[in-house]
């Protein structure tokens, strides 16, 4: 009898491929997508870390699955990714109906544990060093990548897929847990990114994104020499078939010329630079621990603007960060209405066990201040980003159309009268653009005409006259909806970007 399993992912886009991968190894095995958890032979939670309401989503739904597995014994749950890393044994204390707590640099072993428990072996820990329990190359080893065939069936579309660069981090700022729960920095091979995005491409594949955690530290020794990401978007943009190539989180110290000259002169390679400020304070970004300072920062966006003045620039915010002043916030506000990002990703400061703010410094911002100054952040890039859409408007844009509108597919996406829906897309620098046109355009690329804009949307025509324009009544805030998302596959994934 054939298995089927459910997965609901939270998190980044990291966690969105290595829910991917996992599901397309199980599919090899033999087992198919259940259409509900309450119908699945196996449900399993790939989780984050990275803030607290993360987790306390993950731990509601395993309260939730409670009932199921009392009422199906041989229901297996698993508990996979950066919480089950972090958190390990406390997992199964609070809930201890949980078969596999499994880390990030054991997934490639979900298969082989899930027959075990099926066979009757019980609960089951897999997960990799701390990064104080050993040399740095034990503690590499334990963090094994995870990146085996890919199942075309398994990605959110078939035109777009994501792809990893490396794995881990190294910078350790103060309030991140993701260098704990991912490892030391890994990167793959040259050789390997780009025999996999030419598998992707000969499936269909027209925009690969390349993913790490800060995705611009790449670097791959190769035969004494040592290559960058400048120098793998050199060979990708080079695939025949490839249109368009993205990549994220970018550090703000590793933005070096040549990284900003090849996404100049490679004509597949998106103008778009997701490069996370965190904050506008010198102290803060001190207290933080993120390496640079404000002149730092704005140094480096100067150079971007200079040789790439029609690149979309985004950032991350984080407010409430320990002892922030209202003279400190002051600071990310000003950079804010100044900086000219397309948008930001803006979230509370939320306390991460393990971390050196967690060990070290007072979470001593009340929760009001926090919600007050996120909200007085969010209006103030509201007001940058409308006015950045504006320009647009008049123009022709190119759009790879990904699928039905938010708005769509809250009503159903059923197509009008005439075969037409709301449909959206996103321009080479990362612009949502919504329009009503044929449900075949989606996974093509298409000339749209703007017609008018919102602050996180433009909205427009196909241009050759195909369709007519509608002006959304709500769009969605990438600065609110993208800062957690979670996914049953298989689904359309809203865009995020992991976290620097």
């Amino acid at each position: 009898m054939t298995k089927r399993l459910w997965i609901e992912t939270v998190g980044c886009q990291m966690n969105v491929l290595d829910s991917e991968l996992v599901v397309a190894a199980l599919r090899r095995q033999g087992w198919e997508l259940a259409t509900a958890s309450s119908e699945a032979d196996a449900v399993f939670y790939n989780t984050c870390s990275v803030r607290q309401h993360a987790e306390d989503k993950i731990y509601s739904a395993l309260g939730r699955i409670r009932q199921e597995k009392l009422r199906r014994p041989e229901l297996v749950i698993g508990v996979i990714g950066c919480m089950a890393q972090k958190d390990q044994l406390l997992v199964r204390s609070r809930a201890p109906w949980v078969d596999l707590v499994v880390g990030p640099g054991q997934l490639h072993q979900i298969p082989t544990l899930v027959a075990d428990v099926l066979a009757g072996g019980g609960p089951r820990l897999e997960v990799s060093l701390d990064r104080k329990a050993g040399s740095r190359n034990a503690v590499t080893l334990s963090f094994e990548s995870y990146d085996p065939d890919r199942d075309p069936t398994m990605r959110p579309t078939p035109f777009q897929a994501l792809v990893r660069t490396q794995t881990g981090c190294d910078k350790f700022c103060a309030f991140c847990v993701v260098p704990h729960v991912r490892g030391p920095e890994q990167a793959r091979s040259v050789a390997s990114i780009v025999a996999e995005t030419q598998k992707l491409v000969a499936e269909g594949c027209l925009e690969i994104t390349l993913i790490g955690q800060t995705v611009n530290s790449y670097r791959w020794n190769e035969g004494g020499k040592i290559l960058r990401l400048s120098d793998l978007l050199e060979q990708l943009n080079s695939i025949d078939g490839l249109e368009r190539i993205k990549f994220v989180t970018n550090y703000p110290r590793d933005m070096t010329d040549d990284l900003i000259a090849a996404v100049r002169d490679l004509p597949k390679v998106c103008p778009y630079l997701h490069v996370p400020a965190q904050h506008g304070c010198d102290a803060v970004l001190s207290r933080m621990k993120r390496g640079y300072t404000i002149g730092e920062y704005m140094e480096m966006l100067h150079r971007v603007r200079e040789s790439l003045p029609h690149a979309a620039v985004t950032s991350d915010f984080i407010v409430g960060f320990c002892g922030e002043t209202d003279a400190e916030f002051t600071r990310s506000l000003d950079l804010v209405r100044s900086a000219n990002f397309k948008n930001s990703y803006i979230f509370k400061y939320s306390p991460r066990p393990g971390t050196k703010a967690f060990e070290r410094q007072i979470d001593d911002v009340p929760e009001a201040v926090k919600r007050g100054r996120n909200q007085m952040l969010l209006d103030a890039q509201t007001v940058v980003s409308l006015a950045g859409n504006q320009p647009f408007i008049g123009t022709r844009q190119q759009v790879l159309v990904e699928g039905l509108s938010a708005r769509e597919e809250k009503n159903g996406g059923l197509p009008s009268v005439d075969g037409q829906a709301q449909l959206m897309g996103r321009t080479p620098c990362d612009r949502i653009v919504v329009f009503h046109a044929p449900l075949r355009l989606i996974g093509r690329l298409v000339d749209v005409d703007i017609t008018a804009t919102a602050a996180w949307s433009l909205v427009g025509v196909v241009a050759d006259g195909l369709a007519e324009a509608k002006l959304l009544d709500e769009l969605p805030s990438p600065a609110s909806a993208s800062a957690l998302y979670a996914i049953a596959l298989p689904t359309r994934t809203p865009a995020g970007a992991a976290r620097a």
